[in-house]
């Protein structure tokens, strides 16, 4: 029998969230900033809205990363705008077609080379891996130093969604314990503007929305998530095989016991 899913209230889970952020940065960054990637959805709007009533705006820095011209920018600015943050635009498209071109060059001398292809995988989770690396390093560079905020949910991470060391990476996940309905009902209570939160979501690399890559809604996968149902079989056996084939980026990396 599938396990009783928490009640969930949005005003009283958003408090939770943050007196549990209060604390942790009480414990692990007494003077440090908030550092959260900005996208413009409802994941980073959300978990830095978050951040601002936990520890204030003035310790909440938003980093805006599109790889060339994104049309999704202006919703991040938006929110940065809204909620009054410090933020800064770093563009990765040169370090992008860079990593990319020095993946792919070969030294006719070496006869030890390996066969290699730049997939369409590859180049879809090269970015976020970029932008992690990106965080990380403005987290390292600002006065008092900073820690990385993970802006995944728990729908998204279920079946894998996100990318192993990149969306997926950070010191601090706020949202990993809520589906994405649980969210969308937080940033209305903590005054997000509407469009940053109901537009349709997408990854930004592939042209295509969330729910057509997964091939289900969320609305379906949250219900499933709570409840153990699914009334299409089909949509069910494809959720739980995302879920099996990648419970690996949810578990701790594997180490010999001694």
């Amino acid at each position: 029998m599938k396990q009783a899913y928490p009640r969930f209230q949005a005003d009283e889970d958003k408090q939770r969230i943050v007196s549990f952020l209060q604390d942790w940065f009480s414990k692990n960054g007494p003077e440090a900033q908030a550092v959260v990637g900005i996208s413009g959805g409802k994941d980073s709007s959300v978990a830095a809205a978050l951040c601002v009533e936990a520890l204030g705006k003035d310790r909440v820095i938003g980093v805006l990363m599109p790889n060339g011209v994104q049309s999704d920018l202006e919703d991040a600015l938006c929110l940065v705008r809204h909620l009054d943050i410090q933020y800064r635009i770093v563009n990765i498209e040169t370090t992008f077609k860079e990593m990319l071109k020095a993946l792919q060059y070969t030294e006719i001398i070496n006869h030890h080379n390996f066969y290699f292809s730049v997939t369409d995988a590859l180049r879809q989770n090269l970015p976020p891996r970029l932008r992690m690396a990106t965080l990380y390093a403005i987290a390292q560079g600002i006065p008092g130093g900073g820690r990385v905020i993970n802006t995944c949910n728990r729908s998204e991470d279920y079946v894998g969604y996100s990318t192993k060391y990149g969306d997926s990476a950070g010191d601090v996940a706020p949202l990993a314990a809520y589906t994405v309905d649980e969210v969308l009902a937080m940033g209305q209570v903590l005054g997000l503007p509407t469009h940053l939160l109901h537009k349709a979501p997408a990854d930004g690399l592939c042209g295509k929305t969330d729910e057509d890559n997964l091939g289900f809604t969320y609305a379906v996968l949250d219900h499933y998530i709570k409840t153990g149902s699914c009334e299409d079989q089909e949509t069910k056996a494809r959720i739980d095989h995302l879920h099996a084939i990648n419970q690996h980026k949810q578990e701790l990396m594997p180490m010999v016991a001694r």
